[in-house]
């Protein structure tokens, strides 16, 4: 048996099985990553898509992703590779893909306009040492590593990152203990200890998924805004509307309104605040 020091979960977890997340397992009495370098999803993408607005606008990024995640959000958006009854599927469908592999995919990639790689779709810190071992090649060739996360991760855990992720898009998904244990099964202040710590190394935007009667408060938008601003005010917010999905579908769709409306609560924070999926 092992002990996982990735969130706060720490698991232990017996030779051969899995922890929370499905994915960090124990191998002659060590924690690995058991999906380490297997993709599910590769994809040339926009890089306003991850959501990035202030990280070199208007070029291209490799996005890729793997399996499983350490959060149960129930309206996840892709949650047949992360922790779906599809998972398990993908997991046997999963394509192996060496750091040095991706690393000269992102290369030949960049006659289309790319910068380098996103680790992204499933929970990449997750498989954290595929992430490092990448970027670390990537780094050697000029080209950037983006991280998109919902950021519950210990920092000492995976500090070694920090030097080589170049801009990273992080869920705060809330600003509740309730919501974060009670609806997504995860820890806030581990989310918010990692974004204090992301925004002293690299590029950070946030994005918060605003769903009716959980988290769309006027109360609740002020005081996230404004703890991101108590760390640098210029940080920019992406409010995203909702939709239902997944495990919930008794919820109408966040209206329009309350995104904007939310919007503008966080500006009286915030320097860049933008919508999603309006």
């Amino acid at each position: 048996m092992a002990k996982c020091n990735l969130c706060f979960r720490h698991c232990n977890i017996s030779e051969g099985s899995y922890g929370f997340c499905e994915v960090r397992t124990c191998k002659d009495g060590k924690v690995i990553a058991d999906n380490y370098g297997k993709l599910t999803s590769i994809a040339l993408d926009p890089i306003e898509k991850k959501p990035l607005n202030r990280f070199y606008p208007g070029s291209m990024i490799l996005s890729v992703g793997s399996y499983g995640c350490n959060l149960r959000c129930p309206f996840c958006q892709n949650y047949h590779i992360s922790w779906g009854d599809e998972v398990a599927s993908f997991k046997r469908k999963a394509t192996y893909v060496s750091p040095a592999e991706l690393t000269r995919i992102a290369e030949e990639q960049t006659i289309n306009g790319n910068i380098g790689v996103a680790f992204t779709y499933n929970e990449p810190l997750i498989s954290y040492e595929y992430v490092l071992d990448t970027a670390k090649l990537l780094k050697e060739k000029g080209l950037k590593t983006v991280l998109v996360s919902n950021g519950m991760a210990d920092v000492e855990t995976v500090r070694k990152l920090f030097g080589y992720i170049d801009a990273m898009n992080i869920d705060l998904k809330g600003f509740t203990d309730h919501y974060y244990e009670d609806v997504l099964l995860g820890n806030r202040k581990m989310v918010m200890e990692f974004i204090k710590e992301a925004v002293k190394h690299c590029h950070v935007e946030l994005t918060t998924l605003v769903i009716p009667n959980e988290n769309d408060s006027d109360e609740e938008m002020d005081e996230l805004s404004s703890w991101i601003a108590s760390l640098d005010k210029n940080i920019p917010l992406h409010i995203s509307r909702f939709f239902p999905r997944f495990h919930m579908t008794d919820k109408e769709a966040t209206p329009v309104d309350t995104i904007y409306h939310l919007k503008s609560k966080a500006e009286k924070h915030l320097t860049y605040v933008y919508t999603g999926n309006c």
